[in-house]
């Protein structure tokens, strides 16, 4: 027998004799990359540790934090349209919301759109999505060789779970069956021949917000610091001065606030949707009543009102909300210790991310949907131990069209022209290419609809903001300068000194239009 082939069939001797976990940790270095997209709902930057907010130091997250630990964390990271449907049909088609169409919550999305997991699949790869869909009944016609998803929404407590066989409603908590599901299928229900592609969607921490019982009185006690601009009074910004996102204005004091009507009591205040809790068992809700009372009575005996009461619906909003992020933090940890244990962390591409960001009481705020900081960035940690140095800090500015081209170029398949987007791939090198985007640009659809923001486009770049707020009661422009005003309370379009920036932004937002063909909104005037 020839020695080449003696040697070969040594080699697969060695590695048959190998246990399972090192065969295929073995057989990973042979193939194209894995890839696991864990993506969370409405999970602020400012509440992951690794980007070191004071927040976040009160309310770490170890496990994410392990991702850019061993991989890279994007510092200018953004999204198009803050908005949970629009975001979500953007990262996987790679195009903003204008050109695949879908562009406000409610509009359903087209499963036969090109979108990068069934390119995988087609390319040879095990595809698998579990969690929050959002953005049609189901991801039937997809082409995902195993799915479980959330309806719509989803429920925090007992969620109704879709999948190709039907519905029905599974007891437990959501971000922990969702994270079980996807355990399983990585450990048993994927075709271990081919390289895979996850996506493990959480609805957490979406409002309303609700912890796992284990974690429901983890930051209860914990004092917040408050945002300087906390108390807002939205001078010069008429479409900010419009919205209903205000914390001590706008939230529900039962569905959002968990707040009860007296103390001793448990009856929740007025709670527009109750279904959230009417879904909990009554061991469940039992136990969460007995979890809350004592603070809801200390709430209800101190009597609070005006400033008093708005800075402790904002301690309650971000204890509830940081509770409720817990959960998704150790189900990071599973899955990274699944990947660890197994040898596959090694062609395995990581990531973490959000749909978009989220105020945490920033100019009196929850929720998103406008162009300023908090909401228009999102987290982005990626790990792939060989090509991403670990402890990578990336500057330059990404944005979720970007995602779909980046993991096509790993994986060595070819996309198709009508991708927006660019590889983040040249990022990771020692200097990132010099003709990479100095700018981004943003719209916004959705009004009238929920908060009440009105629609807006603009463009922001390295230091200078520049937006259009339009529609029948509005169309005015606001121009900000990010390094003297990084939390965006000044509007200076009218200011002469910015004549020139504000000049130079509003082409550059032309120039966007145009290369992204968006001839949505009304048209500018040359400048």
């Amino acid at each position: 027998m020839p020695q080449k082939l003696i040697g070969a069939l040594g080699l697969v001797s060695m590695v048959a004799a190998l246990p399972a976990p090192a065969r295929e940790a073995s057989a990973a270095h042979e193939k194209r990359p894995n890839i696991v997209y864990i993506m969370s709902d409405d999970h602020a930057y400012q509440a992951i540790s690794a980007y070191g907010s004071a927040v976040s130091k009160l309310a770490p997250t170890p496990n994410i934090d392990r991702i850019a630990r061993n991989g890279a964390i994007f510092t200018n990271s953004f999204v198009g349209n803050s908005l949970c449907g629009p975001s979500r049909a953007t990262l996987l088609t790679g195009r903003q919301s204008h050109a695949h169409g879908f562009t406000q919550n409610g509009q359903r999305f087209d499963n036969n759109v090109w979108v990068w997991p069934r390119a995988l699949g087609q390319a040879g790869y095990a595809t698998a999505m579990f969690g929050k869909w959002h953005i049609n009944h189901s991801p039937a016609g997809i082409g995902f060789d195993d799915w479980k998803v959330l309806d719509d929404q989803g429920e925090y407590y007992n969620p109704d779970i879709i999948t190709p066989k039907g519905r029905r409603v599974v007891e437990g908590y959501a971000t922990d069956l969702i994270t079980q599901y996807s355990l399983d299928w990585l450990k048993n229900g994927r075709d271990k021949s081919k390289p895979f592609a996850i996506l493990i969607h959480h609805k957490a921490p979406h409002r309303n917000f609700m912890p796992a019982l284990r974690h429901v009185q983890k930051y209860q006690g914990t004092s917040f610091p408050v945002p300087a601009n906390y108390f807002d009074d939205y001078a010069g910004r008429q479409a900010a001065a419009a919205q209903e996102m205000n914390i001590y204005r706008d939230m529900y004091e039962g569905h959002d606030l968990k707040m009860t009507v007296a103390a001793g009591s448990s009856q929740l205040r007025y709670n527009r949707w109750p279904g959230a809790f009417d879904r909990m068992t009554q061991k469940q809700q039992a136990e969460w009543d007995a979890l809350m009372q004592a603070d809801n009575d200390r709430m209800n005996n101190a009597k609070l009102a005006g400033e008093g009461m708005a800075r402790w619906k904002y301690q309650r909003y971000m204890q509830q909300y940081l509770g409720t992020i817990a959960a998704v933090d150790e189900g990071v940890g599973a899955v990274l210790d699944y990947l660890e244990d197994s040898g596959l962390d090694r062609n395995t591409i990581v990531v973490y991310t959000s749909d978009q960001g989220f105020y945490l009481g920033e100019h009196g705020w929850f929720d998103k949907r406008f162009i300023y900081e908090e909401s228009m960035r999102t987290p982005f940690l990626i790990q792939y131990p060989g090509h991403i140095r670990a402890g990578t800090r990336v500057a330059a500015s990404i944005q979720n069209i970007d995602y779909a081209p980046t993991f096509l170029d790993f994986a060595g398949v070819q996309g198709p022209d009508t991708v927006q987007g660019r590889s983040m791939r040249p990022l990771f090198a020692t200097r990132p290419p010099a003709d990479w985007r100095k700018h981004v640009y943003y719209h916004y659809y959705e009004y009238p609809g929920f908060h009440a923001v009105r629609a807006h486009y603009g463009v922001r770049g390295d230091r200078y903001k520049l937006v259009r707020f339009y529609g029948a009661d509005i169309d005015t422009w606001e121009f900000y300068d990010l390094k003297t005003d990084p939390a965006e309370m000044r509007n200076r379009i009218d200011d002469p000194a910015m004549a020139g920036p504000i000049q130079a932004m509003k082409q550059k937002l032309v120039e966007l239009r145009r290369q992204y063909q968006d001839d949505s909104g009304p048209p500018i005037t040359a400048p």
